[in-house]
């Protein structure tokens, strides 16, 4: 499973006091969202951004996470940037596949003193995904030598 890091920008405007800025994180840590954000000492005067740490994040609940942030912090706030963190695992392969809506089977190998872990899509798989695209998305999220290939058409 993924894990994302949704970033919400909050308190456009500036009205947040440092005590309620720090309420706000309470409430979201109390409801059990993992937050990483900078002490209210060292924000900006407006555009505020906390970081939320989403496990599994479903692209379709991105802006339920800003709505939980407004409520937490009792002012308006927008969903950014998603990125995801990579431990270089096999479910972070697949969690790459899968945003680029291809299936594919992951199998890791040593050669030499470097790992490989060679990626196998389906022909049709690697006509709708430029190659190289896939291929950097894998190895940031993997560390390591990527190998794409094809499975052997069917006759």
């Amino acid at each position: 499973m993924r894990t994302a890091v949704v970033r919400v920008v909050i308190d456009r405007d500036g009205v947040l006091s440092p005590a309620d800025y720090e309420a706000g994180l309470r409430r979201l840590r109390e409801r059990g969202t993992e937050v990483v954000a900078s002490p209210a000492g060292r924000l900006p005067d407006r555009n505020r951004e906390v970081e939320l740490i989403v496990p599994g994040l479903d692209p379709a609940d991105v802006d339920k996470h800003a709505t939980a942030c407004a409520e937490a912090f009792g002012v308006p706030a927008a969903a950014g940037v998603v990125t995801y963190i990579s431990r270089g695992t096999d479910d972070d392969a697949h969690g790459v596949l899968a945003a680029f809506k291809v299936d594919g089977t992951v199998e890791r190998t040593f050669d030499g003193d470097g790992e490989v872990v060679t990626v196998t899509l389906d022909p049709a798989g690697m006509r709708r995904v430029p190659e190289s695209r896939l291929h950097t998305a894998l190895e940031a999220a993997l560390n390591c030598e990527v190998r794409i290939r094809a499975t052997p058409s069917a006759r």
